[in-house]
Parts: C-alpha cells; sequence; structure tokens
C-alpha cells in the first residue's frame, strides 16, 4: 500500500468515467476497487446500472458488485458491514482500497459512521408495506407526523421509502427515528487518512454522454434484464425495482408505453439524479478535490507520490 493513505475515494455523477478510473489506478498501483455505488450491489442489474464487465473485473480485484439479490431490501447498515469486511481484506493483502460510486450516503457513513437504528424485523415491515399499499406517499407521510411529528418535519412528503422506514422504526421499537440518528457507530474510514476526489465533467456533455450511454443499454440486453426482474414479481417498493431505467422499461413491457418512451424516461431520470448528486456532494461532503474527469488519474497519482514521500520522511 502507498505510504500512509488508507484508502482512495473516488465520487462524482453517473457517467462520469469513475468506474474506469478506479480500474486503471488499481491496475497501476495494485488496488483493489470496492463499489460504493447503491444500485451496482444487485446481481439482477449488471447492464442497467452499468457495473464493470467480467473483463473489467478481471484486470483487477473487485468488491461488493453484484453480491445481493434484488429480493433484499440492502440498507446503508449492511453495505457499511460489508465494506469494512472489504476493507481489512485489501489491508490483508497489502493492497490499495480504491472506492468508487455515486451513493453519498455510502460515502458519509464510510467517513462518519452511521446511527445506531435498531433492525426492523421482517414480519414488522411487511406489516407496514402492507397497510400502506394504494396510499399516496404524502397521505403516509401526514401519518408519520401525526406520530411523529420531528421526523417527518426532516423529510420530504414524496420521499416516499425515508417515511415508510421512520414508520417502521416508529412501529417496532415505539420511537421516533430522530431518537436514535444522534448515536452513531464510527465509520471504518474515520481516522485513515484518504484521498478524496469528486469528477466535476462539464454538465452538457454529461446530459449528452448519459442519454447516449442509455441508448446503449437498450443495445446491450437491459430491456431483458428488466424483463427477467419483471418476472421474479418483486415488491415494487425494493431498490433494485426502483433504478433509474426500471419504472420506464416496465411500464413498457405492461404496453403502457413505447420503447422510446421509456428510453427518454430512463434517461431524464438518469439526468436528474446527476444533477441531485453535484447538490448533495457540494452541500454534504466538505473537504474532497473537484476535478475534471481527464485530470482524475493525475490527481489521485500525484497525492499518492506526496504521501509516499511524507511517509519516508
Amino acid at each position: 500500500m502507498d505510504g500512509k493513505i488508507g484508502a482512495v475515494l473516488i465520487a462524482g455523477p453517473t457517467a462520469s468515467g469513475k468506474s474506469a478510473l478506479a480500474l486503471e489506478l488499481a491496475r497501476e498501483r495494485d488496488g483493489v476497487v470496492i463499489n460504493a455505488d447503491s444500485m451496482q450491489v444487485y446481481r439482477d442489474l449488471r447492464v442497467l446500472t452499468a457495473r464493470p464487465t467480467l473483463d473489467e473485473e478481471s484486470q483487477a480485484p473487485h468488491r461488493l458488485y453484484g453480491h445481493v439479490d434484488g429480493a433484499r431490501n440492502y440498507s446503508v447498515g449492511h453495505y457499511l458491514r460489508d465494506a469494512a469486511a472489504a476493507l481489512d481484506e485489501a489491508q490483508w493483502a497489502r493492497r490499495l482500497p480504491i472506492l468508487v460510486g455515486g451513493t453519498g450516503l455510502y460515502f458519509k457513513a464510510l467517513l462518519e459512521g452511521l446511527s445506531e437504528i435498531p433492525p426492523v424485523p421482517a414480519q414488522v415491515r411487511e406489516r407496514v408495506r402492507r397497510r400502506s399499499e394504494g396510499k399516496e406517499s404524502e397521505a403516509l407521510h401526514t401519518e408519520l407526523a401525526s406520530w411523529d411529528p420531528k421526523t417527518a418535519g426532516r423529510l420530504q412528503p414524496n420521499d416516499r421509502l425515508r417515511v415508510l422506514r421512520a414508520l417502521e422504526v416508529l412501529e417496532a421499537t415505539g420511537r421516533p427515528l430522530v431518537k436514535f440518528q444522534g448515536r452513531k457507530q464510527a465509520g471504518p474510514l474515520a481516522e485513515a487518512p484518504t484521498i478524496r476526489v469528486f469528477l466535476n465533467p462539464d454538465r452538457e456533455a454529461l446530459r449528452a454522454r448519459i442519454d447516449r450511454r442509455f441508448t446503449a443499454m437498450i443495445d446491450q440486453c437491459a430491456l431483458e434484464e428488466v424483463r427477467a426482474l419483471a418476472a421474479r414479481r418483486l415488491d415494487p417498493m425494493l431498490p433494485v425495482m426502483r433504478a433509474h431505467g426500471v419504472p420506464g422499461l416496465l411500464a413498457h413491457l405492461r404496453g403502457e408505453i413505447s420503447l422510446a418512451d421509456a428510453t427518454a424516461r430512463g434517461q431524464a431520470d438518469t439526468r436528474r439524479y446527476a444533477k441531485r448528486q453535484f447538490t448533495w456532494f457540494r452541500h454534504q461532503m466538505p473537504g474532497w478535490s473537484w476535478v475534471a474527469p481527464e485530470e482524475g488519474r493525475e490527481a489521485v497519482l500525484a497525492a499518492l507520490d506526496q504521501s509516499g514521500r511524507d511517509g519516508a520522511s
């Protein structure tokens, strides 16, 4: 491992070239690429989530890609435990951990820790989900506000997943979610020296690249992936069922919209997601170096080399 660096963290909006950079660095510096994207953990959607190809995975060790079945509701807590194990493995093998992805909450948990929220029993989750079927998200938010106004005040009325999560915690524990959010367990990288790079591409070029990539995904059997996913008849509220592109392609498979309309919907959803990624990292993750994608390799290598010199001094 180079110098005193505990890990390299590469973030950025979707389609900004993060994975290619991580692979290049892993090949050059004897690294292991560790996923930090909440959709690429699911084995059901290799193409539609732009997971590394089998050829790319053969060029350097990759961890936490496609290791979760789509039927699971894989949480940040699950990710933190798996990532800690992957980091321990990298340390034992004396490889440089390179964490790459666009899920800000994953990086935040790695660096700052996670609130100690008790696990919700499966039967409680199922009961809350059944009770919530057919209700608008705003109605669920109103229900939460009547029992837990403080947590409701921190959530957007249309943020259905987080509202449901708060209702589940309330039913499982009898206590508001905010009561648990002040207590944190340390993140596995809390004390580790890290290099943190956010790839900052030109916005107009990124939008065009997102559109081209989604069209290429359709040509590369993304529709067949979603057809196989639909055949499983999973809970539509599961994260894998809400991955960008999945809702529109499911609507197409049901005969509700054309493939062209489903493609346009997937492209638009992905562009909006990229915009939220820019905003989230700017406000939530200070201390990261924002660099153009074409400058990412040089920026990371310079920081690694500097760390090596500092460690030798």
